[in-house]
């Protein structure tokens, strides 16, 4: 019998820091100690804070009734949006929240005069589909939708989003991180070719607010959305849109009671819009989902956008080297400037294994076409690291038989 082939040995671990002062906040995260969370691209870890901040909303609900809007909670959205802006590095009240990202964009779109001489929207094959049905249904509002494709790997080119970026061109929507593959756009270098044409930019950033520092004054970004399910560990129910100088007093169409400068005055129109953060929010704010949100924002904020990003870079490289001496096909970008804080497996039978890897309480997840995704956090210590690569070795062999 011919002996089976010894794997290759995995490189050896790289030099890793004496102490890791963020794993401090691991105890936040009492999810932690039963699972391998690799997920934090999909849905972040739930701090402890969170239980105890919903219980005090039932009791508020149930002990102070109607009272509770005046004693915290019409004011809670403009808290919480502060917090994303310091994120940010954006001025308070800049920041409004919405139920998702989806919603926040189509306010922001609601903002814009589409003419005829002005009325393309510039967008990437590779942007979330959510949004993508959005831009699409602008077609009735008579808007050119242009979107731009990508190269081999699902890699997109800032270079042919410029190219496609001219004086009809009223807003260019794009993502900062891609979702699929976790590649980093230059949204900058995208930026300034938006303002030379006269075009607004709506940038995507919920695969970056959390693990890639972001600073939308110095990017000259015009909108900006996110959301709260993956690196903030906020849940689900909360996401926030960004409207700097050039945008902030535009008139959004999707609007409601909440946005007007008075709205318990009850005015039946015509609408007076709120000069701040109320200025792109529509009806009754969801109190439960930004209530769920903001322990998870204050965590991250605590911590540092710059902390985090270095952490993640030193496990991603890790990661890959052990994709690499498994024979694993990297799907993310390999180098740091390029690379969200995901990494990306093209392996074969890649939701099988998946699957057999979340029976195990390894939480990640793949995506058609690009393979399994999984995303270490400022919480992951080292040794899961390996661990996790070494589960996912396993389970690949046992798929592929």
């Amino acid at each position: 019998m011919t002996p089976a082939a010894k794997p290759a040995a995995p490189p050896a671990p790289e030099r890793r820091p004496a102490s890791d002062p963020l794993l401090e906040w691991r105890r936040e995260f009492p999810s932690l100690e039963t699972t391998l969370h690799f997920a934090s691209h999909t849905l972040g870890a739930m701090p402890r804070g969170v239980e105890e901040s919903l219980a005090g909303y039932a009791r508020a609900w149930a002990a102070r009734g109607i009272r509770a809007w005046e004693e915290g909670w019409f004011a809670l959205p403009t808290e919480v949006g502060d917090l994303v802006a310091g994120l940010l590095h954006a001025a308070p009240g800049s920041v409004s929240m919405h139920e998702n990202v989806t919603m926040a964009q189509a306010a922001a779109l609601s903002a814009v005069d589409f003419t005829p001489s002005r009325n393309r929207l510039v967008c990437g094959a590779e942007d979330f589909p959510s949004v993508l049905y959005l831009y699409q249904g602008l077609a009735r509002r008579g808007v050119e939708v242009v979107r731009v494709a990508s190269g081999a790997g699902r890699a997109v080119d800032e270079q042919d989003l410029i190219a496609a970026i001219d004086e009809r061109t009223a807003v260019v929507a794009v993502s900062h991180v891609m979702f699929r593959t976790a590649q980093l756009l230059d949204v900058g270098r995208i930026a300034r070719r938006a303002r030379e044409v006269g075009a607004l930019t709506l940038i995507d950033a919920y695969q970056a607010v959390g693990t890639v520092p972001v600073e939308v004054e110095a990017l000259g970004i015009d909108f900006l959305t996110g959301g709260s399910v993956k690196w903030l560990c906020g849940g689900p129910g909360a996401g926030y849109l960004y409207a700097g100088p050039r945008a902030k007093h535009l008139e959004p169409a999707l609007t409601g009671w909440m946005a007007h400068e008075r709205p318990f005055d009850f005015d039946s129109g015509p609408m007076v819009w709120h000069d701040g953060p109320r200025r792109y929010w529509n009806g009754t704010p969801g109190i439960p989902s930004y209530l769920a949100a903001r322990p998870g924002y204050a965590i991250v904020a605590k911590i540092g956008a710059a902390a985090i990003r270095e952490k993640s870079l030193r496990q991603t490289a890790r990661m890959i080297a052990l994709a690499d001496a498994f024979g694993f096909r990297v799907g993310s970008p390999r180098e740091e400037g390029r690379r969200g804080g995901t990494v990306v497996l093209d392996l074969p039978n890649a939701a099988a294994v998946c699957q057999a890897l979340l029976e195990r309480d390894v939480l990640c997840d793949h995506r058609p076409g690009v393979g399994l995704r999984l995303a270490p956090h400022f919480y992951t210590r080292d040794d899961e690291v390996d661990e996790v690569m070494t589960r996912v070795r396993d389970a690949a062999r046992t798929a592929g038989r």
